[in-house]
């Protein structure tokens, strides 16, 4: 019998099953654990990997592992530092619709990603959203930034906000109700977060952010709790009920995503966005079933945009 846990995930895996596979450019996936999760997904139908890297040792690791990648376009590059560069130029190209990290640390990739020249900058702030599939919570929880902007700004916040608004909406979850967390639920000067809290809210109100319902200050607990949210006699869409969680900074999110996955035993797939294309972020430690979570909500946000794009008149 499927646990809710696992619902969650299979519900976004088989929803990405439904729409046309997604080009992908798997860069440097030198060990088992990246090139294994690009033969899942390509098995699964989500993904037409193009792996970047060098040859040699990416064929020596499918050799050993037993993985058949002799469908997949290899392109031969000597390093992973070349491996990222080649990957973003063929997003350029129109190549690929999405970057995928293997085995090269992020920072590498995110140089190339984020690079002034050539790199693949919007007019958004880059930002990471942890999908969270945690077993004591009936829904996905979206939380970000816990993985990029430390201390992001209010400008920064509106985006990492409508982020993380646009990704919950293009892989098919509805409006989602967006939490703003900070340590309490009132709005104080001594809390600055609370402030900038609140100035998100206005800034929805007047359609400076869009597709989603907010609220905050938030506490977490007043966020995902139902009673501790009646207790405080905060009554509104979001509170108690929330699904994507807006952290103040860094530091609380990544505690908060850590706790979740290792107290709660939760899935954290997850995604950066605000590039030109959506990027998948995997850790070694990942089951097979986060990254082939992390790869279809990627492949839906890639999809949303393909479809947006063509309604475009030209």
């Amino acid at each position: 019998m499927m646990s809710e846990s696992q619902s969650k995930n299979d519900r976004l895996i088989n929803r990405a099953k439904q729409v046309p596979a997604v080009r992908g450019a798997v860069v440097h996936p030198c060990d088992e654990s990246s090139l294994s999760s690009v033969v899942q997904a390509a098995a699964n139908g989500l993904l037409i990997p193009v792996l970047v890297g060098p040859a040699q040792r990416i064929k020596a690791v499918a050799r050993e592992h037993d993985l058949d990648i002799g469908s997949f376009e290899l392109i031969d590059v000597a390093h992973s530092e070349a491996a990222a560069a080649k990957a973003v130029q063929l997003i350029h190209e129109g190549k690929a619709e999405l970057l995928i990290k293997g085995s090269l640390h992020t920072d590498e990739l995110m140089r190339a990603v984020t690079a002034s020249a050539t790199g693949l900058r919007t007019a958004r702030r880059i930002s990471h959203v942890f999908i969270m599939d945690v077993p004591t919570y009936p829904e996905t929880l979206f939380i970000a930034d816990a993985a990029i902007n430390i201390a992001p700004d209010l400008d920064a916040k509106r985006d990492i906000v409508q982020n993380t608004i646009d990704l919950f909406v293009q892989v098919g979850l509805g409006t989602p109700r967006v939490a703003i967390l900070s340590a309490v639920e009132t709005v104080t000067t001594k809390i600055p977060s609370t402030i900038e809290a609140a100035a998100l809210c206005k800034m929805a109100e007047r359609g400076q952010i869009t597709g989603g319902v907010l609220d905050g200050p938030l506490a977490f607990d007043n966020a995902i709790d139902p009673q501790a949210a009646e207790t405080k006699g905060i009554r509104s869409a979001v509170a108690g009920r929330a699904q994507i969680l807006i952290v103040p900074d860094l530091e609380a999110g990544n505690m908060l995503a850590k706790n979740l996955t290792f107290l709660l035993k939760a899935d954290a797939a997850g995604l950066v966005l605000g590039a030109r294309v959506p990027i998948v972020l995997t850790s070694r430690a990942d089951s097979v079933r986060t990254r082939l979570a992390s790869c279809a909500a990627a492949v839906l946000h890639a999809d949303a945009r393909r479809r947006a794009s063509n309604l475009l008149p030209t």
